[in-house]
């Protein structure tokens, strides 16, 4: 990488369910302001902006970002479904990073209805109808279920098939959310459930009960990032860098290798993850605290194999041995992760990055993951794009 880009800033509004948030420029606004406040810079010092939603009309990051100033900087909204907002943190980081601006920020927000995700039109081909041609030819179609929770389902079945994973250790995962979620202010459900009541709740998609489905929620998220020099000038913290971030898409094994995990974005991360280990020079054991995209207990598990925090076929030990939670190797999503904190989508990869931050910089309160001093996010969105961001602290 060309030159250090540091987090200054970070920032996010209680997550809520559909119906009980502000509208969603007030929210942007707000995660933005929270953002500036906690980087102590005032909004006229940002040069440019990134923003990332999925379900909204176009030039919506210029509703938010106007709450916070009118300037006239350049801002661009994105849409990569559910990594939207890893998506805008790559791109401002990219745009420090390469000398364009000295500091940028990037945001995201979601206001969404209640129910599954589908999609806004009928009347144009999907941009996800050649994954669903994919998982219709491997595992069939069921029009009574979310079809979400049949791509991760599907991928959580492919894991059981192949290495005997058994369906309560997709609900441990699950505990583990709600017991990390119990910590976090800014998470939806917070109320601990035991194995059983996850277990017993109705069926989504087999493996998937409820309980094990990311819920439809409202929000956002903002980060402040800035080059060296930036940060020296006008005393900013320095606490946090990003050491690499890699962001992929979609490979040809993602359609021809008959495999469900790799239809859901499998091979898309363990990419995106081997680039990030060469870029900051560090391996997976290194890492002590992660922020994965828990959007269903399969794809947590999942994932574990791909961004090498366990070889393949042995997240189910993993998971079993307490590896994933605190006291054990690395904890994961100690936010709740999408599962409990929620998941408005394009607030989601930035709430991820500030979560990571607050722990880098031994700020987390009750979640605080002792001796974390390598992060590494993971925000993945189908059809596809998948970012995975390591983070160091620099501090002494």
């Amino acid at each position: 990488m060309s030159r250090k880009v540091y987090v200054a800033g970070v920032g996010m509004i209680p997550f809520t369910k559909p119906g009980a948030s502000d509208p969603y420029h007030i929210m942007g606004e707000q995660a933005a302001r929270i953002a500036l406040k906690d980087a102590g810079l005032d909004y006229d010092k940002v040069q440019q902006a990134y923003v990332g939603y999925v379900y909204g009309d176009s030039t919506s990051g210029q509703a938010a970002v106007y709450g916070a100033g009118l300037t006239g900087i350049p801002v661009f909204n994105l849409n990569n479904n559910c990594s939207s907002g890893s998506s805008a943190l790559f791109l401002a980081r990219q745009a420090v990073e390469s000398g364009q601006v000295e500091c940028a920020l990037a945001l995201g927000f979601e206001q969404m209805n209640p129910g599954a995700l589908k999609g806004a039109y009928d009347d144009r081909p999907s941009p996800v109808a050649r994954f669903q041609e994919a998982m219709t030819q491997l595992q069939g179609y069921d029009s009574q279920a979310p079809r979400a929770a049949q791509f991760f389902g599907g991928a959580g079945r492919e894991h059981m098939k192949r290495f005997g994973t058994k369906a309560e250790t997709f609900g441990r995962i699950s505990v583990k959310a709600r017991q990390h979620a119990a910590n976090n202010p800014y998470a939806v459900f917070r109320q601990q459930l035991s194995l059983e009541e996850i277990m017993s709740a109705p069926m989504i998609f087999d493996p998937l009960t409820r309980f094990q489905c990311c819920p439809p929620t409202c929000g956002a998220a903002a980060a402040i990032v800035c080059s060296e020099a930036f940060a020296k000038r006008h005393g900013l913290n320095m606490d946090v860098v990003i050491a690499a971030q890699s962001m992929t898409t979609d490979f040809e094994s993602t359609f021809n290798s008959d495999d469900m995990r790799r239809v859901v974005g499998y091979d898309m991360t363990a990419a995106a993850a081997k680039e990030v280990y060469e870029k900051a020079g560090v391996g997976p054991e290194e890492v002590k605290v992660v922020e994965l995209h828990d959007c269903f207990t399969a794809n947590e598990l999942i994932t574990y194999e791909g961004l090498g925090l366990t070889p393949e076929g042995t997240a189910e030990k993993f998971i079993l041995d307490g590896d994933n939670t605190y006291g054990g190797r690395v904890v994961t999503n100690p936010s709740g992760g999408l599962l409990s904190k929620g998941h408005p989508l394009g607030a989601t990869g930035l709430a991820q990055c500030t979560e990571l931050v607050w722990q880098l910089r031994g700020t987390a309160d009750k979640r605080q993951v002792e001796g974390a001093r390598v992060a590494l996010q993971h925000n993945l969105g189908l059809g596809g794009a998948c970012v995975v961001t390591l983070y160091q602290s620099s501090k002494g």
